[in-house]
């Protein structure tokens, strides 16, 4: 099998970080539905034996919604875990772009040496149920200024957003191509939405042409939370035509995508999608692209496990 290393994976323990959206009451309402299924603390342990078929290589941590304040503290503790169990391979913390003291932040983070990138979800719709964010910070004069310092501290960026936004982004990111960007989640189509998938269509097309973006796939459970096969394949292949194989890679989303299918369902899935393609392609999606973009030093590794 194909060595994997999965561009996107959480690990929380709720005895030690405050995550408000882990927390009770939990409700059907909002953009991931109940997540009570998932809301227990989640090692590498756990991680290791969820992803266990797949032949798992290295595994890009992403901030997994912690309280803001307790930002740093998540940094500091996944920092410990990657010494001592040899996971996550490097880590994508949280920063708001929109803090004052943002640099302080940045630096902050960026002296830990795992760390390769920043995200702040910045999804917004028109819809509150829909909606991550009270207000849309990419519209914020703010958010981009905060944006453009990640190059100085050697960071990229980690983008979860919805295809209304993405004009907007684009635009942004045109103004700083030297800020690498992973699209989360496959862009998140909304196909409740008029025109939704025009919308996506679009709004990928834009990202797709500038050369420092790459597309994550992952996340089908919020393109619709019971998606089959039948739906994902064409906006899987979709979004790999735009990109191409050296700016997409697979990822897990585990534990939050478990509550829309197990990790072998979605991964049995991922390979019957691309089947058909080179295995240098596939070898590149599965692995070689986030080893590349995430700066994890796993050639090595990768060869060895072919």
């Amino acid at each position: 099998m194909l060595p994997f290393v999965d561009a996107h994976f959480h690990l929380w323990d709720l005895g030690r970080l405050s995550y408000p959206w882990l927390s009770p009451p939990f409700s059907d309402e909002g953009p991931n539905g109940s997540v009570a299924a998932i809301a227990k603390t989640y090692l590498p342990a756990d991680y290791r034996a969820d992803l266990a078929r797949w032949n798992l290589v290295g595994a890009v941590h992403v901030d997994a919604g912690a309280d803001p304040g307790d930002a740093l503290a998540e940094t500091e503790w996944l920092e410990g875990l990657a010494r001592e169990e040899g996971l996550p391979t490097a880590l994508v913390a949280f920063a708001d772009l929109c803090d004052p003291d943002v640099d302080s932040r940045l630096a902050a983070h960026a002296r830990y040496s795992h760390v390769r990138g920043i995200r702040q979800i910045v999804n917004w719709h028109p819809d509150p149920q829909r909606s991550y964010t009270a207000r849309d910070l990419t519209r914020d004069p703010a958010w981009e200024r905060g944006f453009a310092r990640l190059a100085a501290h050697g960071l990229s960026f980690d983008l979860q957003c919805y295809p209304g936004q993405m004009a907007v982004v684009a635009a942004i990111l045109a103004r700083h191509p030297e800020v690498p960007v992973m699209i989360n989640h496959l862009g998140m189509p909304v196909l409740a939405d008029p025109d939704g998938l025009a919308l996506w269509r679009g709004g990928m097309r834009a990202l797709s042409a500038l050369p420092q973006v790459a597309v994550k796939i992952s996340g089908m459970g919020f393109i619709r939370r019971d998606w089959s096969r039948e739906l994902v394949t064409p906006l899987i292949l979709e979004a790999i035509a735009m990109f191409g194989p050296e700016r997409a890679m697979f990822a897990s989303d585990v534990p939050t995508d478990t509550l829309f299918g197990s990790v072998d369902r979605h991964f049995e899935v991922y390979h019957a999608t691309v089947a058909h393609l080179p295995e240098e392609q596939r070898a590149a999606m599965f692995g070689g692209t986030a080893n590349r973009l995430y700066r994890l030093g796993l050639d090595a590794a990768l060869a060895r496990s072919r």
